[in-house]
C-alpha cells in the first residue's frame, strides 16, 4: 500500500501528527522485553506488600465537609460535652436470655414473663455494666437511662433501654476501641441481652460488609471477565493478556492507596471503584491495544513492527483516553468531602496505572510472543464443520449506513428516548447516609431499627445547638423558648451547661417532627442559624450535616462541572482539530447519563425493585452519590468516545471522505466498544451485588450507563448527528487549526493503515483539497 499523505482540516499538512513521539520509549519497552516484565513482577509483588491491609486504615465516613458550621459545632461538643455526642449505643433488652439470639433482634418484642427495664435486677445489671464501660480507656460520656431517667433512652413498651457513650479519638482510633471492647458486652449479661449500636458500630460493621462484598465482587468479575475475553479473542492466550494488566493496575492502586492514607483520609469505598476501573479500564486498554497489534500482523507486518505501529497508533489513544478519564475523576478533588476525594485518588491512580501496564507490560509479552498470541483458538471449537467468518465489523457498517440514511430520525427518537428516561431525576430529593445503608439483618442496624421504631426520640438523631459565650440563666431560657415555638419543632430540652477558660459552653437538644433528616428538619435547622441570641449559636446534628454538605457540594460544582467540561473540550480538540466534535462530546455524553440518574431515582429514592435488589429505600439518595456517579460515568464515555473518535479521525486524515470515515470508525470500533462495555458492565454489576445500598447503587447505575453509552449514544446518536453535522464537524477557526496542526494527537500512523475489510477504496476517496475541507 502506498503511503498516503494525511491532512489536517484545515488542508494543512500536520507536523504534530505521522510522527512517533512514542519512539524512544517503543524501544525501551521493546528492547529487553523480559528484563521488562521481570521489573513489573518485582514491583507488584512489592505492590501486594506495600498494599496489604488498606482497608484496614481506611474510614467509612467522609461525608461531612470539614470547615462547615456543623462540624465545628461538634468538635466543640465532643470537648466540652462528650455525652452530648454519643456514637455508641447499648441496647439493653430484658428479653429472656437466648430468646432470641444475641444480635438483638427480638421480633415482635420479648418473651414472655420478661422483666421491664426498671426491675432491680435489670437496673442493677445495667448500672453495672454502664460503670465497667466508664472505666475502658478511650470511652468517655457515659450515660443511660438509669442514671438520667430520660424518657428518650427507654422504649415505649418498657421492655428496652439505652447505655449511651463516646468513643474518643479519629475514626480508625475509635475503631480499634470497639474492636477491643465489643466482645465483652454484645451478649447476655445475667438478666438482659446487649446488643451495640450508634454511628460508630454502624460504620464499623458497614466496613466490614464492604470488604467481604469487595472479595466476592472480584471472586465473580475474574471469572466472568476472562470467559468473555476469551469469546472476544477466541485465543486463551490473548484473553489473559488484558486480565493480568487489570490485576496489576488493581495491586498498584492498593500499594498507592496506603500511602495516601499516611497523609489524609480515604474511604473505604474507594475499594470498589479500585476493582472496577482497574479491571474494567484495563481491560479496555489491553483490548484495544492487542486488537491492534493482531491487525498488524493480519497485514502481514512482523512482530516488531507490528508492536511500533501499535503503540504508534492505538498506544496514543489509549494514553489520551486515560488522561480524559483522569482529568474527569480528578473533579472530584474540588469538594472538601473525603468520600468524595477518595473516590478522584483512587480513580486517577488505577486509571494511570492501567494505562501504564498496558503501554509497558503489553508491548514487552506481545514482542515474547509474536504470532502465539493467537494461540489456543478455543473458539475453533465452536467453528468445527463451518468456514470461518470474514468481513470483521461488516455489520456494524452496515448499522451504521441504516442510521445515516435516517440520521433525522434516530436523532430525534433516541435523544427523546433518553431524555423521558431521565425524567424521574427532577423529582430527586438528597438525604444522607445512615444504618439502612446495611441488610436487614447486621446486628447494628437491628439496633437501630428497633431505636426508630420502638423509642419515643431516636438518642443521638436530635438537632444540637451550641451557645458560647458568657450568658445568665435568664437568657438561656428565654433562647430556649423562642426555639421551642419554631414550626417543625416538637420538643427542645436544656440548656445543658458548663464553663471553659472563663467562656460558658451550653447546648440545647431539639427534636423537630418527622424524620431526623427530612425536609422539616433541614427547614428547623436554617430556621435555628437565624434566631438571634446574646451569644454565639452553631448547629449541628444529622440533619445539620446534611445542610451544610449539600450547600458545600452546591458552592463546588460549578467548578468541578468547568474542569469536566474544559478539559473535555480541550483533549477532544488536541483529538480531532475540530471545535464542533468537542461541543458534541460533552453533549453526547451528558445524555448517555439520563437513563442513569432516572434509574437511580425510579429505583432506590422510590423504592422500585427494592426487594428483587434486597435494599431498603429511605426516600432519598445520598447527596454525594450523584456526584460520583457523573464523574465516573462521564470519564468512562469519554473513553468509548474517544476509541471511536480517533478511528473516524484516522481515516478521515486518509480520505478526506466524513460519511465514509464515520462508517469506518464504527465498523472497526463498533464491536470492540460493545465488548469492553459489556465487560466492564459484567464487572460494575459485580460490584453492584453488594450489601451495602450505595455501593449497590453505584455498580448498578454506572453499568447501566455504560452500557447505554455504548449500545445506544455510540450506535445511533453519535453517527446520527455526525451525518446531521457534515463536513461542519471537522471546522475549526484558522488559529486553532494552525494549533492543530503543532500540537494535536492523532492515532494516525505515518506507515498507512492496516487494510480495509471494505476493499481498496477509488482514488477519489483519497484526494483532499483545502477547500473541500472547509
Amino acid at each position: 500500500m502506498a503511503e498516503v499523505k494525511k491532512t489536517t482540516p484545515g488542508g494543512a499538512g500536520a507536523p504534530g501528527q505521522g510522527r512517533s513521539p512514542g519512539g524512544g520509549w517503543t524501544r525501551f519497552v521493546t528492547a529487553r522485553p523480559r528484563l521488562t516484565l521481570l521489573v513489573a513482577l518485582v514491583l507488584t509483588a512489592l505492590a501486594v506488600l506495600a498494599g496489604g491491609g488498606v482497608a484496614d486504615r481506611m474510614g467509612s465516613g467522609g461525608w461531612e465537609d470539614p470547615a462547615a458550621e456543623s462540624t465545628y459545632a461538634t468538635k466543640t461538643l465532643e470537648r466540652e460535652f462528650p455525652g452530648s455526642q454519643p456514637n455508641l449505643l447499648l441496647l439493653v433488652d430484658t428479653a429472656e436470655p437466648g430468646a432470641a439470639g444475641d444480635t438483638g433482634a427480638t421480633g415482635a418484642g420479648p418473651a414472655a414473663g420478661a422483666a421491664a427495664v426498671d426491675a432491680p435486677a435489670v437496673a442493677a445489671e445495667a448500672r453495672r455494666l454502664a460503670e465497667r464501660l466508664a472505666a475502658e480507656p478511650g470511652v468517655e460520656g457515659v450515660g443511660s437511662y438509669w442514671s438520667t431517667g430520660s424518657p428518650a433512652l427507654r422504649s415505649e413498651d418498657g421492655r428496652q433501654a439505652v447505655i449511651a457513650a463516646r468513643i474518643a479519638g479519629e475514626e480508625k482510633a475509635a475503631a480499634a476501641v470497639l474492636d477491643r471492647i465489643a466482645p465483652e458486652y454484645r451478649g447476655t449479661h445475667g438478666p438482659v441481652r446487649v446488643s451495640l449500636g450508634g454511628g460508630l458500630a454502624v460504620r464499623h460493621e458497614m466496613q466490614t460488609v464492604i470488604q467481604e462484598d469487595l472479595l466476592r465482587a472480584e471472586l465473580i468479575a475474574l471469572p466472568l471477565t476472562l470467559v468473555l475475553l476469551v469469546m472476544v479473542f477466541g485465543s486463551a492466550v490473548a484473553a489473559l493478556l488484558p486480565l493480568g494488566v487489570g490485576i496489576v493496575a488493581i495491586l498498584g492502586t492498593n500499594a498507592v492507596l496506603r500511602g495516601i492514607t499516611e497523609f489524609t483520609d480515604v474511604s473505604v469505598f474507594a475499594q470498589n471503584l479500585t476493582t472496577a476501573l482497574g479491571l474494567g479500564l484495563a481491560i479496555d486498554y489491553a483490548l484495544f491495544v492487542v486488537r491492534r497489534y493482531r491487525e498488524e500482523l493480519a497485514a502481514g507486518a512482523d512482530t516488531h513492527t507490528a508492536v511500533r505501529t501499535t503503540l504508534r497508533t492505538a498506544g496514543r489513544t489509549v494514553l489520551f483516553s486515560a488522561l480524559t478519564v483522569a482529568v474527569s475523576l480528578s473533579a472530584m478533588l474540588v469538594f472538601p468531602q473525603y468520600f468524595l476525594r477518595s473516590f478522584a485518588y483512587a480513580g486517577i491512580a488505577v486509571v494511570l496505572l492501567a494505562a501504564t501496564a498496558a503501554l509497558t507490560l503489553l508491548p514487552a509479552a506481545l514482542v515474547l510472543l509474536g504470532d502465539r498470541v493467537n494461540a489456543l483458538d478455543l473458539r475453533r471449537l465452536l467453528r468445527r464443520g463451518r468456514p470461518r467468518r470474514t468481513g470483521d465489523g461488516a455489520g456494524w457498517a452496515r448499522a451504521a449506513d441504516l442510521v445515516m440514511r435516517r440520521a433525522p430520525v434516530f436523532a430525534v427518537l433516541t435523544t427523546a428516548g433518553l431524555v423521558l428516561l431521565g425524567l424521574p431525576f427532577l423529582g430527586v430529593k438528597f438525604g444522607t447516609a445512615d444504618d439502612r445503608q446495611l441488610p436487614v439483618t447486621a446486628s447494628s442496624r437491628v439496633v437501630q431499627d428497633q431505636l426508630r421504631d420502638g423509642f419515643p426520640g431516636n438518642p443521638g438523631g436530635g438537632i444540637t445547638v451550641l451557645a458560647e459565650g458568657p450568658a445568665t440563666p435568664a437568657q438561656y431560657a428565654d433562647f430556649r423558648e423562642r426555639i421551642t415555638v419554631l414550626d417543625g419543632v416538637a420538643r427542645a430540652d436544656g440548656p445543658v451547661t458548663t464553663g471553659s477558660g472563663g467562656a460558658g459552653h451550653a447546648y440545647f437538644t431539639v427534636v423537630p417532627e418527622g424524620e431526623t433528616v427530612g425536609d422539616a428538619a433541614q427547614r428547623v435547622v436554617g430556621e435555628l442559624r437565624s434566631v438571634p441570641a446574646p451569644f454565639d449559636t452553631s448547629v449541628t446534628g444529622q440533619s445539620a450535616v446534611l445542610v451544610d454538605s449539600k450547600d458545600a457540594l452546591a458552592e463546588r460544582l460549578p467548578w468541578a462541572a468547568a474542569i469536566v467540561v474544559l478539559a473535555t473540550l480541550l483533549l477532544v480538540f488536541l483529538l480531532t482539530g475540530s471545535v464542533v466534535i468537542p461541543v458534541q462530546a460533552v453533549v453526547l455524553n451528558a445524555l448517555s447519563l439520563t437513563a442513569m440518574f432516572g434509574a437511580v431515582v425510579w429505583v432506590f429514592q422510590e423504592g422500585h425493585l427494592a426487594g428483587l435488589l434486597g435494599f431498603t429505600s429511605t426516600g432519598d439518595i445520598e447527596t454525594t452519590l450523584p456526584v460520583l456517579m457523573f464523574c465516573v460515568a462521564f470519564g468512562l464515555s469519554m473513553d468509548y468516545g474517544v476509541f471511536l473518535l480517533s478511528r473516524v479521525k484516522e481515516e478521515y486524515d486518509v480520505t478526506g471522505d466524513h460519511e465514509h470515515s464515520v462508517r469506518f470508525g464504527l465498523r472497526h470500533t463498533g464491536g470492540l466498544i460493545t465488548a469492553a462495555a459489556v465487560i466492564l458492565a459484567v464487572v460494575m454489576v459485580a460490584i453492584g451485588t453488594s450489601r451495602v445500598t450505595n455501593t449497590k447503587m453505584l455498580g448498578l447505575g454506572v453499568a447501566l450507563a455504560v452500557l447505554m453509552d455504548a449500545m445506544v449514544v455510540r450506535s445511533l446518536l453519535v453517527p446520527s448527528v455526525m451525518k446531521l453535522t457534515g463536513r461542519l464537524t471537522w471546522w475549526a477557526p484558522a488559529p486553532l487549526r494552525r494549533f492543530h496542526d503543532r500540537f494535536g494527537i492523532s492515532e494516525s500512523d505515518a506507515s498507512g493503515p492496516a487494510p480495509d475489510p471494505e476493499g481498496p477504496r477509488p482514488s477519489g476517496e483519497r484526494r483532499e483539497t483545502a477547500t473541500a475541507r472547509r
